[in-house]
Order: C-alpha cells, then sequence, then structure tokens
C-alpha cells in the first residue's frame, strides 16, 4: 500500500511544478513542456482530455512531498490525475462547490473525501501535499485540509512499472469516478517544487494559453469564440417569462452579448455592443432598438406578447423600456425551444457556427434568476468562464 501512496502523491506532486512551461517540439509530434513560467488550465479542448501529461518509473520515485500555488474563481474542475498500472488504480484531485475533492481507486477499495477551506477566492493558495504511510495529506496555506486514508486486502505491493501523471484532465473514464463533477477548470497554478523527478510533460496544444496577472469573478470573451446553450435546460418560471440579465461595463464591450435562435433557425433576439457609437443594439427578430451603454446591469425579459428591458444606470436609477415582438404569440415557445449563444451571433442551427464575437467581461451572467456557469454549455469556446483580467 505504501508504493500507491507513494505514486498517488508523487502523482500529484509532480504534476504541479512543472506549471506554465514553455513549450517545443519533440520527435514523436507531441510538444515537450519544460520551463518555470504559469500555466492556465482552461485551455480550450476536450474538457476530460488532459492539458498536459508525463510518464516516469516507479522505481525513480524517492520522494513524497510536494508544493505548488493555484488560484481560481471556479467552483469545480480538475487539477490533476494520476494513475498506476495503466489505469488500474488512479488518484484524482478536484474541486467540488469550491472544496478540494480527493478520489482515490485501489484494488477493491474506493474513496473519495471532500473538505478542507474553499479554493475559489481568486486567492493564490499554496498547496502541500504528503504521504504519510498509509495516509495522503492535504495542507492548504500551511494548514490542515483533508486526510485520506485507505486499506487494501492486496498484500504484494507492485514496486515497478509507471506511473501517469496529467493536469488538467484524466486519462481513465469519468464512468469510473465516484463523484461526478464538471471537468473544466478556469485555474492557474504556478511555483511547483516537486518530488525527484525531471523528465518533461508532454501537450498537445501547439501552445500553452498564459494565465492573467490580476483577475476578478465574471467571464471575459476574448473576441474568438463563444457558448452556446439549449434553451430548454432553462427552468420555467410561472408569471417570469424567459429572463435574461448581465452585469458589467458594457462602455468597455464589444461585439454580440446575446443571439437567440429557434429551432427552425430563425434569429429571435439579439444584443450588441457597439463601443465606438457607445450604443447597445437590440434586435427583436428585424426590429432593432438601440440602447446607451452607459449602463451597470441590463435585464431582459421575453413575455408572451412583450418584451421588457430594463436598464441600470447605477444603484439608484433604472429605465424600463417595453417592446411588442411582432404581436407573435408563439415568440416565448420558440425561445424556450431553442438555443441561446452568450458572447457571438448564431449563424445555424446545427453547426452552430458564430460570428462577431464579443469581446469585454461580463461580470455576471443570469438565466431565469439562476448565475449561469459557461461550463455547462453545449459548446464552450475561447471564454474565461470565471474571471476576467483586471
Amino acid at each position: 500500500m505504501a508504493v500507491f501512496w507513494k505514486a498517488v502523491a508523487a502523482g500529484l506532486l509532480l504534476a504541479v511544478c512543472l506549471m506554465g512551461w514553455t513549450v517545443d517540439g519533440q520527435g514523436n509530434g507531441k510538444k515537450k513542456v519544460s520551463g518555470d513560467s504559469i500555466i492556465y488550465l482552461g485551455q480550450e479542448r476536450n474538457p476530460w482530455s488532459p492539458l498536459i501529461r508525463t510518464t516516469a518509473n516507479l522505481t525513480e520515485i524517492r520522494s513524497i512531498k510536494s508544493t505548488f500555488q493555484f488560484r481560481t474563481f471556479d467552483p469545480e474542475g480538475v487539477i490533476f490525475y494520476g494513475d498506476t498500472k495503466n489505469g488500474e488504480d488512479w488518484f484524482v484531485l478536484s474541486l467540488k462547490e469550491g472544496f478540494p475533492l480527493m478520489q482515490i481507486s485501489k484494488e477493491d477499495v474506493q474513496v473519495s473525501v471532500t473538505g478542507g477551506p474553499k479554493l475559489n477566492d481568486g486567492k493564490w493558495h499554496t498547496l502541500d501535499v504528503s504521504n504519510r504511510g498509509k495516509f495522503v495529506i492535504l495542507e492548504v496555506d500551511g494548514l490542515p485540509g483533508l486526510v485520506v486514508g485507505m486499506h487494501s486486502r492486496q498484500t504484494k505491493e507492485v514496486i515497478s512499472g509507471q506511473l501517469r501523471l496529467a493536469l488538467g484532465g484524466i486519462l481513465t473514464s469519468k464512468d469510473k469516478l465516484i463523484v461526478e463533477f464538471e471537468p473544466q477548470m478556469d485555474g492557474c497554478v504556478r511555483e511547483g517544487h516537486w518530488l525527484n523527478l525531471s523528465m518533461p510533460w508532454e501537450a498537445d496544444a501547439d501552445e500553452l494559453w498564459l494565465c492573467h496577472q490580476n483577475i476578478q469573478p465574471g467571464s471575459f470573451f476574448a473576441g474568438e469564440g463563444f457558448t452556446v446553450f439549449n434553451t430548454s435546460v432553462f427552468q420555467t418560471i410561472k408569471d417570469l417569462g424567459f429572463r435574461v440579465e448581465f452585469w458589467g461595463d458594457f462602455t468597455q464591450m464589444e461585439g454580440t452579448i446575446l443571439s437567440m435562435m429557434s429551432s427552425q433557425g430563425e434569429l429571435l433576439a439579439v444584443v450588441e455592443a457597439n463601443n465606438n457609437t457607445n450604443e447597445i443594439h437590440f434586435t427583436i427578430r428585424k426590429q432593432k432598438h438601440i440602447l446607451t451603454n452607459a449602463v451597470k446591469q441590463l435585464r431582459i425579459t421575453f413575455f408572451e406578447k412583450a418584451v421588457e428591458v430594463v436598464k441600470f444606470l447605477d444603484e439608484a436609477n433604472t429605465e424600463i423600456v417595453s417592446y411588442d415582438p411582432l404581436s407573435a404569440p408563439e415568440y416565448l415557445t420558440e425561445l424556450r425551444e431553442g438555443r441561446l449563444a452568450i458572447g457571438g451571433l448564431l449563424g445555424g442551427v446545427k453547426d452552430m457556427v458564430g460570428s462577431n464575437f464579443l469581446r469585454g467581461c461580463l461580470e455576471k451572467i443570469k438565466i431565469q434568476l439562476k448565475d449561469l456557469d459557461l461550463d455547462s454549455a453545449i459548446k464552450d469556446m475561447s471564454a474565461s468562464s470565471h474571471s476576467c483580467p483586471v
């Protein structure tokens, strides 16, 4: 059992000190990751696929302690994965509702533990992982975080073979996880000090995205993509209609904030920010309306026979405007059976192509009175789901 714990601790600790290294080519077509810079875990890819990975021989592992720094506003996602015996025994460190979650599968035993301090406050936290006998211990900023202990009936330890390590994803089936969670992690790691191993990591991406030096809560769109949702997933609230709310500095935005399309491919509503004219263009079907962009919050509610727009100029002043969407009683039904995009203009139903992508920070997004997590989108491209640069 001690060897497995050493491998588990080794994996977790090893992964985090190679963060953010520069990317160079290797003979096998993969990219070699080396250096000491920061790495961003939320880079666009298959959500369960690791960002970087490496392999080490178990006989090379001698140190069983390491530390790294981690920062995020994201409450959920994968930080690190490690396994032995080609995935038969595995370990995952992630966040769930902001708390550290450790899951381990070893022979006939599976364990999951959640606890410690919340880590999604946007501050850098020092995580220390160590192996002490049958226990793996996670410390946060020098204080106790999580302790995971296991005892297996296996009597013979495997001291040979390989340890696989992965950052930002897993190398086993998600169906094997004890506790389900969304894998995407909008977070950064840096300053890792790890074990005694020095082999390079491999990355599938040609370039690794950088972390912003300072961040604030929100969703940042870089003008390169958008997120798409089926509107049917949002709860219907009696007498509310369909409500979408945005918070942010609209004077610093450029591009499409919101677009909604029916299941037949008809654009039902579009909200666009124009920084050059200091305007917000709001289009219902083919009716275009112009609003000032000097607002801090925008609330749009779609009813059966009207659309209400509330502009919050500041904490004390609001303006309410109502529009008639061509007197179409089926308008709200079409909205609820279509698609909704944040950060881009929908261009098709099947391929979900987009254009006029948003550049800017939406500090908060609510749909049907609930905070919207961009990680739950059916299509997610080039958006930082929980943080914006300052």
